[in-house]
């Protein structure tokens, strides 16, 4: 009688866990926060843009102010009529994302258990992402599509093949699909492929790739609005980024425009921040005879915006640091308004689902308990919700502390100069860039800041691989001597990081 061989699935799988303990545990507590999360608040919790997607997603259409690509996710998901499903879906989405980052720098780069699993800690365990996650919104989508790409990119290195750069321009293109913003990222992947030197092939099938859903969704949009494009809200959110500086006076602005400046003797209720240029009814914005987000406002308001710039460019460099340095606060402080920032928490109380109307005379809330097939208001559940509110009022990455990450990053970039920085050049420069674009285009927000978190964990990462570790400890052996000649340690003829 022959003994019985366990099986290959079984064993292979606490081999894994055995090699990578430290891990195992790591992603389990982040497992479990998520699963009190979810038992806490059901079956998810919603922000005000959440029935927008929603709308999507119950009788498609290209909407004029953001992609649709997450609203397609959930019309997917729709047969189930389940959000405690989705929200599901976007926590295994953050936990993935901590596993690409744990998988690349432990095989690509070659970093001890420990210091794989530390960079992880800020996906696993920000009491902010875990409530991002549990939001009907696509940040987590896109985040998880960007940690996806940026991973699959330096896990070939520059020994990418044409198949591998056409499936890293695929999920390229359902990024800028879910978000807007993801155009620049493909923008900051060429940059990449071309100081890497990799080859053409890649480069052309990477971009034609992921041109292909963009085209596909702009003709859409065309045969709707009879313009293509992806969104009818870029120049008004231009136009809401300048209010806050532009004087007409030194705009000179045509007469078609005049209806958007601003007269601060007759206007009574000053707007505070950017976004109350297009919400709130004392803005000069409402005087333009249209309904929001039509392709003539649009225009309008993107013509007036850039002659802003032009004619004020300091004023326009200003507001958009100061915004990005509200990034780097060590504090969360209320903002944009109260409503806005208690969105971002688990609340103590379940809030009505709102009862806006929509089109196809539907309201948000008739949606949601439709999508659902019964209540879709958010039930708090004790213990856990009252566990899971606690933790993220205490634990989460402050702002200062992603400075500090993105500078340590920044570090291991130096010494690889005259590669362009190698390796880690790729998630520094996609995360620095996209913490840059919302305050550049609209407003700071919150909500913006926590994608890009992983691929600033990446690079800082990196920074403690082989090589970049080698040259700066022989940088700053060369400082503290006050000179130094040239040291004949050798280095990867590919530029790519050596495990130490």
């Amino acid at each position: 009688m022959t003994e019985k061989t366990p099986a290959v699935g079984g064993s292979g799988l606490r081999a894994l866990v055995r090699r990578h303990k430290i891990f195992t545990v790591v992603l389990a507590i982040g497992a479990l926060l998520r699963m009190i999360a979810t038992l806490g608040y059901r079956p998810a919790s919603w922000f005000n843009d959440s029935f927008d997607y929603l709308h999507v997603a119950m009788a498609p259409y290209p909407h004029p102010i953001r992609p649709d690509g997450y609203s397609f996710l959930l019309w997917i998901l729709k047969p189930f009529h389940s959000f405690m499903l989705i929200a599901t879906i976007q926590h295994l989405m953050g936990l993935a994302s901590a596993v690409m980052i744990y998988a690349l720098l432990r095989k690509r780069f070659g970093l001890p258990a420990w210091g794989a699993s530390l960079a992880t800690f800020p996906v696993l365990y920000d009491g902010y992402q875990i409530q991002l996650e549990h939001l009907i919104l696509s940040d987590t989508m896109f985040g998880f599509l960007l940690v996806s790409v940026v991973t699959l990119l330096l896990w070939h290195g520059r020994d990418l093949t044409w198949k591998t750069g056409a499936l890293a321009g695929l999920l390229l293109g359902l990024a800028t699909l879910t978000r807007s913003v993801g155009t620049p990222v493909l923008l900051a992947v060429v940059v990449y492929f071309l100081v890497r030197r990799i080859k053409w092939r890649v480069i052309v099938a990477t971009v034609a790739v992921c041109a292909l859903p963009l085209a596909a969704y702009a003709g859409w949009f065309w045969s709707y609005y009879g313009k293509p494009g992806m969104t009818m809200s870029s120049g008004v959110f231009l136009y809401a980024r300048v209010s806050a500086f532009a004087d007409c006076n030194k705009i000179k602005p045509p007469v078609t425009e005049y209806a958007l400046c601003k007269n601060n003797k007759t206007s009574h209720t000053p707007l505070v921040f950017s976004q109350d240029a297009i919400w709130n009814r004392n803005s000069p914005f409402h005087r333009i005879p249209d309904q929001r987000f039509t392709n003539d406002q649009n225009q309008l308001a993107s013509d007036f915006a850039k002659r802003a710039i032009i004619a004020q460019p300091f004023d326009y460099l200003r507001v958009v640091g100061k915004d990005f340095l509200f990034t780097f606060r060590w504090k969360r402080t209320v903002f944009p308004d109260r409503a806005t920032y208690e969105m971002y928490q688990f609340s103590k109380k379940s809030a009505a689902l709102p009862t806006w109307r929509m089109s196809r005379d539907r309201t948000a809330a008739s949606e949601a308990h439709t999508y659902e097939q019964g209540n879709a208001r958010t039930k708090i559940v004790d213990p856990w919700a009252t566990t899971i509110r606690t933790y993220q009022r205490f634990v989460h990455l402050p702002g200062t502390l992603l400075g500090g990450i993105l500078i340590v990053g920044l570090a291991g970039l130096i010494p690889l100069w005259r590669r362009w920085g190698g390796a880690a050049l790729l998630p520094w420069v996609t995360a620095t860039g996209l913490l840059l674009v919302p305050p550049a285009t609209a407003e700071f927000d919150y909500r913006y800041v926590l994608p890009t978190v992983p691929l600033a964990c990446m690079a800082a990462a990196i920074t403690f691989s082989g090589e970049p570790r080698r040259k700066l400890a022989r940088l700053a052996r060369t400082v503290l001597r006050r000179g130094g000649g040239t040291d004949a340690e050798g280095t990867s003829s590919s530029g790519d990081a050596v495990p130490a």
